[in-house]
């Protein structure tokens, strides 16, 4: 698989309201299906996405707490929904709110993820998630190693929800 090294050009790509970005991987998070919408909003071509670990679209401004989240949740057989900001090949940037899912095979075990997204609200996006998501970057960045970024930007999620009184379900529902 080709290695793609490509920095945030800081322009933002749109998709229509009618599209869905369709995407399933393997339990290791390789993708193994993408439809023509993710393939065109990413500006990959089919070839390259085979096979190749879904965290090739990841923004550098997604803090990685978030994922940690979403994959503890997908792991334990749970279904998230989470505002994500992917990056295309080109550097360019594109939100989505994301609904992912474990798929099950015939024994009932997890043989991998399934992912719809759709358009996010922008005043959701602008006044809420941007800000937050930049609260928690900051925090991961203030740490010595990626790792212990990661679970300080947890901690300091955990400890807003809790302020808040709601769970990240709660919070990304009610938003």
């Amino acid at each position: 698989m080709t290695q793609y090294k490509v920095t945030p050009t800081g322009v933002e790509r749109f998709f229509s309201e009618r599209d869905l970005i369709v995407s399933k991987t393997d339990t290791r998070g390789r993708i193994t299906y993408a439809n023509n919408i993710f393939r065109d909003i990413a500006g990959f071509d089919g070839k390259a996405l085979e096979n190749a670990p879904h965290s090739l679209i990841r923004h550098p401004d997604m803090p990685r707490c978030v994922f940690k989240l979403l994959w503890d949740t997908i792991e334990a057989g749970g279904e998230i929904f989470a505002y994500v900001v992917n990056m295309s090949a080109n550097g360019d940037h594109y939100w989505v709110l994301a609904h992912v899912t474990p798929s099950y095979g015939e024994s009932g075990k997890i043989i991998g993820y399934h992912s719809n997204r759709r358009v996010p609200n922008r005043r959701i996006v602008d006044d809420i998630i941007t800000p937050l998501y930049a609260q928690l970057r900051q925090t991961e960045q203030q740490a010595d190693n990626r790792k212990t970024g990661m679970q300080a930007g947890h901690d300091q999620l955990v400890s807003i929800l809790q302020s808040k009184g709601v769970s990240y379900d709660e919070l990304i529902h009610t938003l």
